[in-house]
């Protein structure tokens, strides 16, 4: 009996480790420093839920790089989504505090507070699950990513690979679909709105009429003001000065 006890606790200690040493070495993340992927978990996962539903559907994606891509959809999608995407070194520790202070509130058990690297590691590897085990890969791989990748391949990749509707992946897939354009040339009310959906890119569409959406790009497109990164279309857009906007009440309106 004492035996197959310290056998259970030898197996208790030994998986976590091995779980973690696998994912410290799979899969080969070096190999995106100049490849492209050519289909992501998420995209695999996608797939198999419309075989399950009967669905005759693809995915719909052209990959561009970093240079063929509008400064204001970076900016947008930078200020929507991670805020302090080039200082952090993959996790938004203030962020993940504030989750975790309102789920202890709410008595809920929830995942929020994702940065752009975590985002892009669950894309290119995992799924939309929302699991501890699932949370733990997510971790280990952004630890990976940020420690092998540039921050500008990094957006590079994720801005080429995040979800944008349904069966839409990738910022110029995109701005094909919802404005006709290449994502090169899309303007920062554009972006603002392609920014706006990205908590929710299946619910919500840029070029829609919710209200929720159009607040969320409005708030987004303030704070691209405020920093001096589009200037004379302002009101004609908007149509009124822009208060002190803060990227961090963007934020807290999703959870991932």
């Amino acid at each position: 009996m004492f035996s197959f006890l310290k056998k259970i606790l030898l197996a208790a200690i030994l998986l976590p480790v091995v779980f973690v040493g696998f994912y410290l070495v799979f899969p080969r993340v070096s190999a995106l420093k100049e490849k492209n992927p050519e289909k992501t978990s998420f995209m695999k996962y996608r797939e198999r839920e419309w075989r399950a539903e009967g669905k005759d559907k693809k995915i719909v994606q052209t990959w561009v790089p970093l240079s063929k891509i509008s400064p204001q959809v970076v900016k947008a999608v930078v200020i929507s989504e991670d805020d302090k995407f080039w200082t952090h070194e993959g996790f938004d520790f203030d962020e993940i505090h504030k989750a975790l202070d309102k789920d202890l509130k709410q008595k809920k058990f929830r995942y929020g507070a994702s940065t752009i690297s975590q985002q892009l590691a669950k894309n290119l590897y995992l799924t939309p699950s929302k699991n501890p085990v699932r949370k733990l890969k997510e971790v280990i791989l952004t630890w990976r990513l940020e420690h092998t990748l540039t921050k500008k391949r990094i957006l590079e990749l994720y801005l080429n690979v995040a979800e944008w509707g349904d069966g839409i992946f990738g910022i110029e897939a995109a701005a094909r679909r919802y404005y006709g354009i290449p994502a090169a040339f899309l303007n920062a009310d554009e972006a603002s709105r392609l920014a706006a959906v990205l908590p929710s890119p299946r619910r919500f569409a840029p070029n829609g009429t919710s209200k929720y959406i159009e607040n969320r790009a409005k708030r987004i497109y303030e704070i691209m003001i405020q920093r001096g990164v589009v200037s004379g279309e302002y009101d004609q857009i908007i149509g009124e000065k822009p208060a002190s906007p803060d990227a961090s009440n963007i934020k807290s309106d999703s959870v991932r």
